[in-house]
């Protein structure tokens, strides 16, 4: 499955949020935090495999120090992955537009 996060319209950078927010979906600002957590644990793994892939396509066995050169796909394959925003930012817009399933063990809530 290949996500496109370039396409998502999450922030760049780190905004100041209102933290009550965060609570409406799931009632407890802890447990929303940790969901975004795992979630951005998640995108950061896709986003990193997805990368060692392509960069697997570059890598050649007989290089050595003197026969290393540009390769403007890899250039353009770097630029890509650095344009897109950081996982846990991707996180929290996919949470704050409920894009992300969850579902809480009962068992653990009773004790």
């Amino acid at each position: 499955m290949k996500a496109e996060y370039k396409n998502i319209k999450a922030e760049y950078e780190a905004v100041t949020r209102n933290i009550r927010e965060f609570d409406k979906e799931t009632g407890n600002i802890y447990e929303s935090v940790f969901i975004i957590s795992k979630r951005a644990n998640q995108v950061a793994a896709e986003i990193k495999d997805e990368l060692m892939q392509k960069m697997k396509e570059f890598t050649s066995g007989t290089d050595t120090l003197d026969e290393i050169y540009e390769n403007r796909d890899q250039i353009e394959c770097a630029k890509y992955y650095e344009q897109i925003p950081k996982p846990t930012l991707l996180a929290i817009k996919e949470f704050e537009d409920g894009q992300i399933y969850y579902k809480r063990n009962l068992e653990e809530d009773l004790l």
